[in-house]
């Protein structure tokens, strides 16, 4: 297990990821952070923004009570900001908003009202700074995402196969894209970091198909690697059939049902890893307290499918997976844009 002995080079790091963002001293930054958010990074970020002389303040809020039974992890869809109207309205004010919740404010209630005020939003995973490190924004990652998005944004339908029976069809019209390379400079989006991903959230009854898991992809939520074969049925977006003999499908079934909620099994988003700098391995690598596992959604080739919560399809849900699939293709209108889990560029 690391240490959160605080290194001269990491508040370099933070530093340089706000210079990235173009915050500068005619800007007010507010650092929301919650109870149990992770001590190192909010000191980090504090110390870069004094070293820049940004003007700022620290925003922290109570770890909100479990709603349910079901453990929440990996969501996106933090709900610190719950009750806390006042602290919505500050956030909405600022100009810079750096993201410590545990779960992110990505897909949460009150990040649409942030953003409509004009404010960036500056996500940062809740990982161990050396994860933070390895993950630094690659520039030709900022490439690869402007152009998938565009690609994304004007398609009309994505298939994704694997030579194990994966055959899934998107109806990609109409969709929300976005492409995420670890910082955001424009007024009103959210970016996080690690980042190198392109990732569309399609209008409701759009995706179809089946899902093959094989030992090797990756249950994110869970932060392990599939053990056996899992085949997920999706039907107008909702996994509709969960089947496997093994511990994987009955862990999925368990989670998906603690939460009695139907927008658990809906599909989140759906998209692909753009990053060379993120490790397949590091899962194997890091204690579980050390990482989020953000990385793993950026691995170069990978299909990202989640399910949860999709705000563009008016769907809200605490429940959410994150599961990277290896080895797929990825075609786009008659164009691969992943061949067997590798990018075509």
């Amino acid at each position: 297990m690391l240490n959160d002995k605080i290194e001269a080079k990491w508040i370099d790091m933070f530093e340089s990821i706000f210079q990235s963002c173009k915050l500068n001293r005619n800007e007010t930054a507010v650092i929301l952070s919650e109870t149990q958010s992770r001590l190192s990074n909010v000191t980090l970020s504090e110390l870069a923004l004094e070293k820049m002389g940004i003007s700022f303040y620290h925003l922290k809020v109570p770890s909100p009570k479990p709603q349910s039974s079901a453990i929440i992890r990996s969501s996106g869809a933090s709900l610190a900001l719950n009750g806390q109207n006042k602290a919505v309205v500050a956030l909405s004010n600022a100009d810079f908003v750096v993201d410590l919740t545990l779960e992110g404010l990505m897909h949460a209630p009150q990040t649409k009202e942030i953003l409509g005020k004009g404010a960036r939003i500056m996500t940062i995973s809740n990982e161990h700074p050396e994860i933070l490190e390895r993950c630094m924004p690659e520039p030709q990652t900022k490439d690869r995402a402007l152009s998938a998005s565009r690609l994304c944004r004007n398609s009309r339908k994505m298939t994704v196969s694997s030579d194990r029976g994966t055959n899934l069809s998107i109806n990609m019209e109409g969709n929300n894209t976005v492409g995420v390379w670890g910082y955001t400079d424009k007024p009103g989006t959210l970016a996080h970091w690690p980042g190198g991903l392109v990732v569309s959230f399609p209008k409701p009854n759009s995706v179809n198909g089946t899902l093959i898991f094989q030992p090797g992809d990756i249950n994110l939520t869970f932060k392990k690697y599939f053990e056996s074969e899992v085949i997920c049925t999706v039907s107008n977006d909702y996994i509709t059939k969960i089947e496997g003999t093994g511990s994987d499908a009955l862990l999925i079934k368990r989670y998906l049902e603690a939460f009695g909620d139907k927008e658990c099994y809906a599909t989140s988003h759906v998209g692909w890893g753009l990053s060379q700098s993120a490790r397949y391995e590091a899962i194997a690598m890091y204690d579980r307290n050390d990482l989020n596992g953000t990385e793993l959604r950026s691995l170069a080739g990978n299909f990202l499918y989640s399910t949860g919560a999709n705000e563009f399809a008016n769907r809200f849900t605490e429940g959410h997976f994150d599961l990277p699939m290896m080895n797929c293709t990825i075609n786009i209108d008659g164009q691969d844009v992943v061949k067997s889990g590798n990018l075509v560029e």
